[in-house]
């Protein structure tokens, strides 16, 4: 059987869950405090490219401080209404991000086609100080988040990517602010700024899709349901495998349920740990709910084929 590699949880995942919280807390005071800034500046330069920019970073002042309410959320043990705890507010943060930043890019849009046939005047210099300012804060704030666990955590990556348009924008800001400086091209500041939606846009429609997956029960990209029906399939004494469900709760919480037919003289309780021992090994599937019966009893289950 094909060996698949995956993280190893428990210590590690209690390791990457702090340093989710300090990246996700640090970046969010940082980038608060500039946030004041830029719109001040924004507005007494009347640059929309810096008002654009602090209109994302407003944005990921929400999205890092649901993101880290979300990971505080999530601590918090099930109950017997909540059986799961919180995990999944974390996807909820994580879906409500996507959609604001969608709608802070059309905003800007439309802001920008208005200047780009009306120019208004920029103070450049002023525009220039606060882009470079923003572009240092976003570095820090990026550098923090390097050090979460982005890649497995749909929350923490959300607000990754929002720090990462961010810093796109302090760079559009900054070239923005050069051109009108030297070359007095004021169409450069509503062109940077649709630049800047545009990027802002992407990222937001690819969080926003994941985490509706997720909401909607969809399987974990990462698993293949009929490579697991297979693998499960080939336990010696298993007949068949139906019933087949996985879902994700949140980032790296996958989740299996199924039924498994085995012949008549099979052991009950061998095939189901040598079940999940490869659903775990091979999967990372560390929940599953297995239901084992034999062929001759026949299936309790309405949709089952047993014969």
């Amino acid at each position: 059987m094909g060996h698949h590699h995956h993280h190893h949880h428990g210590h590690a995942h209690g390791h990457s869950h702090t340093s989710n919280k300090k990246a996700l807390l640090g970046s969010f005071l940082l980038i608060s405090a500039f946030l004041v800034v830029e719109v001040i500046g924004g507005i007494i330069t009347n640059s929309l490219t810096l008002l654009s920019d602090a209109g994302h970073m407003l944005s990921d002042v929400a999205s890092l401080g649901l993101s880290y309410f979300a990971v505080k959320l999530g601590e918090r043990k099930g109950t017997q209404e909540k059986t799961y705890g919180y995990k999944r507010f974390e996807i909820i943060a994580a879906a409500l991000n996507g959609i604001t930043l969608i709608v802070v890019s059309v905003l800007i849009f439309y802001e920008a086609f208005h200047r780009l046939f009306a120019p208004q005047e920029v103070q450049s210099t002023g525009m220039l100080l606060v882009s470079i300012l923003g572009f240092v804060v976003n570095i820090i704030a990026f550098w923090m988040l390097m050090k979460g666990d982005k890649d497995e955590n749909l929350n923490v990556r959300s607000a990754f990517l929002h720090v990462l348009g961010d810093m796109l924008g302090s760079v559009g800001a900054i070239v923005a602010a050069l051109l009108i400086m030297f070359f007095g091209w004021g169409i450069a500041d509503p062109l940077a700024s649709v630049i800047v939606s545009a990027l802002i846009l992407i990222s937001a429609f690819r969080v926003t899709k994941e985490s509706f997956h997720i909401l909607m029960e969809g399987a974990p990209e990462q698993i293949d349901g009929e490579q697991v029906k297979k693998v499960l399939g080939r336990i010696p004494m298993v007949k068949e495998v139906h019933d087949l469900h996985i879902w994700t709760i949140t980032s790296g919480y996958p989740i299996l349920s199924c039924h498994l037919t085995i012949a008549d003289h099979g052991v009950h309780d061998e095939v189901l740990s040598c079940a999940q021992k490869i659903l775990h090994d091979e999967f990372a599937i560390e929940h599953s709910t297995i239901q084992v019966e034999r062929a001759a009893n026949g299936c309790p289950s309405p949709h089952g084929t047993c014969n």
